[in-house]
């Protein structure tokens, strides 16, 4: 559900500085390290991402090349997720919630940098468009899906900040295979950091990950008993 922004006034540090955070967008806008959101089974179109905080843990060099934006961003209370997310015109993203063990602990924010009248965004049963300049604050584990119909790219600053009532949670992601695979892939670009925070929730989350297999397997094996009769 859409959350009211008055509650967190440290947001508007952001609005009163958002003509400073698009022309920092726009500088990165072509880099090759702004790439496609690798969960690609969500979305239809061209969504592509370019991460100064991820999970936590800093995106040092993005991030030096985006200092003013990086400022604003740290002057967040609980910051732990931040970047650029583009949406290509005709880009529909599907119905979904985010990770487990994270969305539910977390708010989401959208500060519009580039918008078109084509843009919407549904949380739960309510719809709205951006605003350039304005902040748009939401559960991301309320169901939510995202279109852009008009002719030009949607950007917002995205970023996730702790639920001040969920303060004491641990924020353990259950993050799908295909965002595995893609830290895998891009290994070599991690830094030492990001390395040891991964390998670290790979074990913190071995046993639950062994325990859906084995579910899993089981109700496979349950359908095929039930399927011969």
């Amino acid at each position: 559900m859409y959350q009211s922004k008055a509650k967190y006034p440290f947001l508007k540090v952001l609005e009163d500085n958002w003509k400073d955070v698009r022309d920092e967008y726009l500088a990165v806008a072509t880099n090759p390290n702004m790439h496609a959101w690798p969960e690609n089974k969500i979305y239809d179109g061209g969504w592509d991402t370019y991460g100064l905080y991820g999970f936590g843990v800093k995106r040092k060099k993005n991030c030096e090349r985006c200092p003013k934006t990086t400022k604003l961003v740290e002057q967040i209370p609980g910051l732990s997720m931040a970047g650029f997310s583009r949406l290509a015109p005709g880009t529909h993203i599907k119905p979904h919630v985010g990770y487990g063990k994270w969305a539910q602990y977390v708010l989401r924010c959208h500060l519009g940098l580039i918008v078109n009248d084509g843009c919407e965004m549904r949380v739960g049963t309510e719809t709205r468009k951006w605003e350039e300049g304005k902040v748009t604050l939401f559960c991301d584990a309320t169901e939510h899906e995202v279109w852009n119909r008009g002719a030009t790219a949607r950007v917002v600053l995205l970023f996730d900040f702790r639920n001040p009532e969920c303060r004491w949670r641990i924020l353990n992601p259950q993050i799908t295979e295909e965002m595995e695979h893609y830290i895998r892939d891009h290994w070599g670009e991690l830094s030492f950091t990001e390395k040891a925070g991964f390998i670290a929730w790979r074990a913190a989350n071995c046993l639950r990950k062994r325990r859906t297999y084995v579910d899993e397997h089981k109700k496979m094996k349950e359908s095929v008993v039930n399927a011969r009769g």
